[in-house]
């Protein structure tokens, strides 16, 4: 059961909002004044806190600044409850990083709205989403708990053929991509125009942020590989959803943060594991990719030459490879398709 602290020291108001509170199933702890309210929250580490701007002794400005300066309640979701409307008070709560502001009166059924919103908002913040999927997963939440949502029935979808140009290099980002079905990649030339593939998308998949978060032009280029369907998310509703939220905001910082790390580690695997070593790692990572739940060994439907591409080799060596693991049996190759064997001995391949 969540737990909801209250501060506020009109007792009236104080024990109504207990009331309305407990009845949908939260536990609630009430303090009659700013100091009391420190103490029980640093305490009892409430799910969500309520709390009332003026206060005799210690008003909610100084409640919420104390608890953002402990470790243990820094993060825990705070809204402001007064019966001030001005848009002074407005924007002081708001800048001084609080998650809500209601005014009283209120309706009962506005402040549970708004706890419900803030608590789910919360989960995101303490979801680990680590692996190739971990984008698409805090996207799923972030759609839950936001008030924009990315993918709608009411937005474009596009369907392209094989080999069509989404963007290139030096263009400008509108949208960002979610792909319906399909595949696209996205990769990079050197000045000999040799290409570089830097990620294929699947179904689920959004693409293109990087840019539009940058506010620079596209450094990379994207090509659908396979008939494809493509939802277009506009530029102004995905910087919305993870600009105008501190909590979405600092979530997703921590998954690009870790797809930087993932990079760098695909730079290392290029530069300085043997041939053997290159080809097992990039068939792993297509192999996280595209494992589905339902299919244990899932199939690499990727022409030779893209998956070359995509783990930096020739074409010619890359077959080659394949033909030896096949030999070894850690992999099986079904008309031109590559389905992984022993995942245990890629992933640990000596040499």
């Amino acid at each position: 059961m969540k737990k909801i602290l209250i501060i506020e020291d009109n007792v009236e108001v104080r024990e109504n909002t207990a009331e309305i509170i407990e009845l949908s199933n939260y536990k609630v702890i009430t303090a009659e004044n700013g100091k009391i309210g420190v103490e029980l929250a640093l305490k009892e580490l409430p799910d969500l806190v309520v709390c009332d701007i003026m206060m005799p002794v210690l008003d909610g400005y100084g409640v919420y600044h104390l608890l953002s300066k402990h470790k243990e309640t820094a993060s825990i979701p705070f809204i402001f409850l007064t019966a001030k409307s001005e848009k002074a008070d407005f924007r002081r709560g708001m800048e001084m990083g609080a998650d809500d502001y209601i005014t009283k009166p209120f309706d009962g059924i506005e402040l549970l709205n708004a706890i419900e919103t803030r608590l789910k908002k919360s989960e995101l913040i303490k979801q680990q989403y680590t692996g190739p999927e971990a984008l698409n997963e805090f996207m799923a939440h972030a759609q839950q708990t936001g008030k924009v949502q990315l993918t709608s029935d009411e937005r474009e979808v596009y369907t392209y053929n094989k080999k069509h140009i989404l963007y290139k290099e030096g263009q400008r980002p509108r949208v960002v991509y979610h792909v319906v079905d399909g595949k696209v990649k996205v990769s990079k030339a050197n000045q000999d125009g040799k290409e570089f593939i830097t990620n294929i998308y699947g179904p689920g998949d959004f693409f293109g942020y990087t840019s539009i978060l940058e506010d620079e032009n596209y450094k990379d280029e994207a090509q659908v590989l396979e008939e494809t369907t493509l939802m277009h998310i506009p530029k102004e509703d995905f910087l919305q959803l993870v600009s105008n939220d501190m909590q979405i905001a600092q979530s997703f910082i921590k998954i690009i943060t870790q797809n930087i790390v993932e990079k760098e580690e695909s730079l290392l695997n290029l530069a300085y594991n043997s041939l053997r070593k290159k080809v097992a790692y990039g068939l792993i990572q297509l192999y996280d990719k595209y494992k589905l739940n339902e299919e244990p060994k899932p199939v690499l439907n990727l022409s030779r030459e893209h998956m070359a591409q995509s783990i930096g080799i020739a074409t010619e060596s890359l077959i080659r490879t394949l033909g030896d693991f096949k030999d070894e049996k850690l992999i099986e190759i079904q008309t031109g398709k590559v389905v992984v064997l022993d995942e245990k001995k890629l992933r640990n391949l000596p040499y």
